[in-house]
């Protein structure tokens, strides 16, 4: 029977990429589209894929800020402008890469997939019907070289689109994007990225770090570049349902996460906010004497005496190293500081950056770009390698010279200081609708170049790490980690990890998150978590309160890392959670430097009555035995880009037509649900699929278990908390969920995932 199954299974998995030997190699190196003004550069890139860049009046420059790498890690590279053919005016052209197709016919340009027998089937083309304006279509900025750039691409009625990044908090709750309209810019909670899964078997990239948008209607895909001087896209293509090739050909282009550190994958403890050395080294012994394992305790903002200042206030924090050291000693613990983009006046760093010219600028003149608790503060320019070298070596001075090697990047979303709103932390005065300041960058605007300013926040920790360690950039694994509230594509190849940034706490949110996580995985980056419990509105002193924080932590146990959290409380405190694995902070609003007792709110594991403290206990074990299974996950991750926080649709599209049809509806029963890992062994296959409780006060949980296909056969959905069995799925079962048990089903062994046997 085990032979026969070994089989089975083998016959029935995916074959994700062509062995080399019948890889199509492409027989041209690119086309060249003279069209009057315009010129199109088409050329093999990646496997199975091809970039495209089209410009007017002049040829790309090749030094654009670009989130690509070239050569990429597997298939051909773009080298350069390199092209075999060129076509002319209305011409033509085609070239096969892999199983990928682009045909150019009368300058429209059109993509294939080839399929086993030979035949091709159409992906998308450059849309076009009778008086539909141009596919390509350009608007010139009179003063200077950039224009604004529309493409729109053909789509079909009934077709879905996965991806997109992260949506704003907190009412999105959606897997499938068809039908929407997704604006590109960053702000608190809003990290969208233009990628997109197709469910006809495509991915699209367009590498384009400004603001914009994309308008999935329903007939095409229109992409909108405000601000650009070239439009670059990606498209690589895959069998119908083969997601996880699709983001191993994509990720071969822009980067792959390298496997984060151990302890990054436990318990991390933040609260905003600890607010001096004694309370971090009193919670230290805390944990040590309550026997609850912990792996990073986090410093959040205002440790600083003014913003800019890249260092503790001395103060309160007289000697980082012995806490550090004691921290360590007592818990076995990392630790992590807030560091924000925000330079005041008062900053002993002030004039030396705006002497060196290593701050960002406004059109206006001043740099100033916002105000935060009625101080005016501008912003550094990570952007300007003087300015991350600046960064770094106060951040080496200050922290990690001193045993703290790990960071945590606060309100670098760009522009403004973190919000799409100005006068941040001075209610009501947000609501004033001033224009986001027209802040300008070593690199370009913020119109034209935004998205990568967080990104290169998260290059200058990266860097500083690579000098510092002497850790080669090509390394495939991390010592240490660096938190971001933001990032751009391409983020996953550094060091760092993304949370959702400052969400509700509602129990609607906790569900809303789950398809924030999965759409995040589908663009690329699996490194990502969340503030469990919320960020803003728990009561931690009400039942209902304590509920939910409880449910939210059962979730965080199956998140690829685990974070504590802020919530802000009636009382107006912040009482945070977990991250990646858990994060808790907490906070007291007013002016929070020096302040003796910035907050007093608890959310520590202990801080929720003895009841909730044993669950919590319970599911910190839990995470600590899944830890082999996690970091399997990451591997894997790293060598194939296969995603770890799954929709439903990853897995089940083909061979169960409700995850389909419930996907493309965005139905809740299927898409607040989600698949925590799979791996396609020869042997096992186990995954965890997650269904969290999002209601106040139920006892039971309906759970819609997904029809297995031939790639799991032998094997049956069963429940984590008693094993028992519940078959081959397509139906909904009803299980209890008491607190202390989150809603988990298992294939495979139980045994075999934790023991990391995957």
């Amino acid at each position: 029977m085990l032979l026969r199954n070994f089989v089975l299974r083998l016959l029935a998995l995916p074959i994700s990429i062509s062995l080399a030997a019948d890889y199509f190699q492409p027989k041209a190196t690119g086309i060249k589209l003279q069209n009057g003004f315009e010129r199109v550069y088409i050329q093999p890139f990646g496997n199975n894929g091809f970039r495209v860049r089209a410009t007017i009046l002049r040829d790309p420059t090749g030094n654009e800020p670009s989130a690509f790498l070239d050569p990429p890690l597997e298939g051909p590279s773009s080298k350069g402008l390199e092209h075999s053919i060129n076509a002319p005016f209305m011409g033509n052209g085609t070239i096969r890469n892999g199983d990928l197709v682009v045909e150019v016919l009368f300058g429209a340009t059109s993509f294939y997939r080839v399929e086993p027998n030979g035949t091709r089937t159409l992906l998308t083309n450059e849309f076009k019907d009778t008086k539909s304006p141009y596919a390509r279509n350009y608007v010139q900025n009179i003063v200077g070289n950039a224009y604004q750039a529309q493409f729109s691409f053909s789509a079909d009625p009934d077709e879905m689109f996965f991806g997109t990044g992260q949506h704003a908090c907190c009412k999105d709750h959606s897997v499938n994007k068809k039908g929407q309209v997704v604006d590109l810019f960053n702000y608190n909670s809003h990290v969208t990225l233009p990628v997109w899964m197709s469910n006809k078997g495509y991915l699209m990239f367009v590498n384009y770090p400004g603001n914009g948008r994309i308008e999935f209607d329903r007939l095409k895909t229109r992409f909108v570049a405000d601000e650009t001087t070239v439009f670059d896209y990606y498209i690589t293509a895959a069998p119908v349902g083969d997601y996880d090739t699709l983001q191993q050909q994509f990720t071969s282009v822009t980067g792959r996460q390298p496997t984060p550190p151990d302890f990054i994958l436990g318990y991390q403890q933040s609260k905003l906010r600890y607010y001096n050395q004694t309370q971090i080294t009193t919670l230290a012994q805390r944990f040590h004497d309550e026997q609850v394992p912990v792996s990073l305790i986090v410093v959040d903002f205002f440790a600083w005496k003014f913003q800019g200042d890249w260092s503790f206030d001395s103060s309160v924090w007289p000697d980082p190293a012995a806490m550090a050291a004691e921290v360590k000693r007592l818990t076995g613990a990392e630790m992590m500081v807030s560091l924000w983009p925000s330079v005041e006046d008062l900053s002993v760093n002030y004039i030396a950056l705006q002497e060196q010219g290593l701050l960002a600028i406004e059109r206006g003149g001043t740099g100033i770009t916002d105000s935060f608790a009625g101080v005016y503060t501008r912003l550094i320019d990570s952007t300007n390698p003087a300015a991350r070298e600046f960064l770094w070596r106060q951040l080496n001075e200050s922290y990690f010279s001193k045993g703290i090697h790990n960071f945590w990047i606060d309100q670098a979303d760009g522009g403004s200081l973190g919000e799409f709103y100005v006068n941040n932390g001075q209610d009501p005065l947000i609501t004033i609708p001033y224009p986001r300041p027209f802040t300008q960058y070593f690199l370009g605007t913020q119109e034209g170049t935004g998205k990568m300013y967080p990104w290169l926040h998260q290059q200058a920790i990266e860097e500083g790490f690579n000098n510092l360690t002497e850790r080669n950039p090509s390394s495939t694994s991390c010592e240490h980690m660096s938190l971001t509230r933001s990032t751009f594509v391409g983020g996953q190849r550094f060091c760092s990890y993304l949370w959702s940034g400052d969400t509700d706490s509602r129990f609607d949110v906790l569900l809303q998150q789950i398809t924030t996580g999965v759409s995040v995985a589908a663009s690329g980056i699996s490194s990502w978590t969340l503030d469990i419990g919320g960020f803003a509105g728990l009561d931690i002193d009400t039942d209902e309160g304590k509920e939910l924080f409880v449910r939210w932590f059962g979730m965080g146990v199956f998140l690829p890392l685990e974070f504590m959290g802020m919530i802000t409380s009636p009382r107006n405190s912040f009482c945070d959670s977990q991250w990646l694995f858990y994060r808790t902070r907490i906070c007291n609003i007013p002016r929070m430097s020096n302040l003796p007792h910035a907050n007093d709110c608890p959310n520590e594991p202990w801080a929720y009555g003895p009841e909730n403290f044993v669950i919590l206990k319970k599911y910190i074990a839990l995470r600590y035995q899944l830890i082999p299974y996690v970091k399997k996950l990451f591997q894997n991750l790293q060598k194939t880009g296969s995603v770890i926080m799954r929709g439903l649709y990853y897995d089940f599209s083909l061979t169960d037509e409700f995850v389909r049809n419930a996907t493309r509806a965005n139905d809740p029963a299927v898409i607040h649900q989600f698949m925590f890992g799979t791996y396609h062994s020869i042997l096992v296959c186990p995954r965890l699929l997650v269904a969290p409780v999002g209601e106040l006060g139920v006892k039971t949980k309906d759970v819609y278990l997904p029809k297995l296909g031939k790639a799991q056969s032998g094997m049956t959905w069963k429940h984590w908390w008693t094993d028992k069995d519940f078959g081959n799925g397509g139906k909904i079962v009803t299980v209890d969920a008491p607190l202390d048990q989150i809603p988990v089903f298992y294939l495979g062994t139980k045994e075999d995932i934790l023991n990391g046997n995957i």
